[in-house]
């Protein structure tokens, strides 16, 4: 049904999805990839909440009849997606029951990792969420190194710079990532998961229950 609405294109880092309270025009199902949807202030306070990659799609509002979000969305791993008018997928929306429903499964899977989030920032270290953060974007790329710098970990983690490096420093000592020139390497996924603890985990399993099947790379 989709289909032959959908229109192929490279996004490269940065590039702007959603914008704060503008009508939300398409949608995107990204490939390999990361896209970072981002809490925000009048006064302009950012902090993401939530990523989107192979397992999703952008505009889960208009799923629930709903043209735009008081959030940002851009693109903060570059990836291949898929673009879909607005229009095209309400008119699919109308048409298919099992669409809508399917649909509104993952924008719920979604919603338990934002609150996962919000739970991770009020009570675990900054250690364990970057741990969580690295985990949860190796999920969505279809490599080992990871292309961020410290000035972005802080912002996306909603901390300063020099904890952003304390913690990056201890998961390099204890093995679990390596880091080259601006690139995070998963060097040892398991290690990466005990640091991690419990903020890593559930809202992986709740969407394996939700829509049936494992997030990509969750396996690995």
């Amino acid at each position: 049904m989709l289909e032959p609405h959908l229109v192929p294109a490279s996004l490269d880092r940065h590039h702007v999805v959603e914008s704060h309270d503008e009508p939300i025009s398409r949608v995107c199902f990204p490939g390999p990839g990361v896209i970072s949807v981002v809490a925000r202030t009048p006064s302009g306070t950012r902090l993401e909440t939530g990523l989107i990659g192979p397992e999703g799609m952008t505009g889960v509002a208009l799923l629930y009849g709903v043209d735009r979000t008081p959030h940002e969305t851009f693109v903060q791993i570059p990836c291949r997606v898929l673009w879909l008018p607005a229009s095209d997928l309400r008119q699919a929306l109308i048409e298919s029951q099992p669409l809508h429903r399917h649909l509104l499964r993952y924008a719920y899977a979604f919603s338990i990792q934002v609150a996962q989030t919000a739970l991770c920032n009020g009570r675990f270290t900054i250690e364990q969420r970057l741990a969580r953060w690295l985990l949860m974007s190796h999920d969505r790329v279809d490599r080992e190194d990871i292309m961020l710098t410290h000035e972005f970990l802080s912002l996306m983690l909603g901390v300063r710079r020099a904890g952003v490096t304390t913690a990056l420093r201890n998961l390099v000592t204890l093995g679990s990532i390596g880091i080259h020139r601006g690139t995070i390497v998963i060097r040892d996924r398991a290690l990466l998961l005990v640091s991690a603890g419990e903020t890593y985990g559930a809202p992986e399993a709740s969407y394996a229950a939700v829509m049936g099947t494992t997030p990509p790379g969750l396996a690995a």
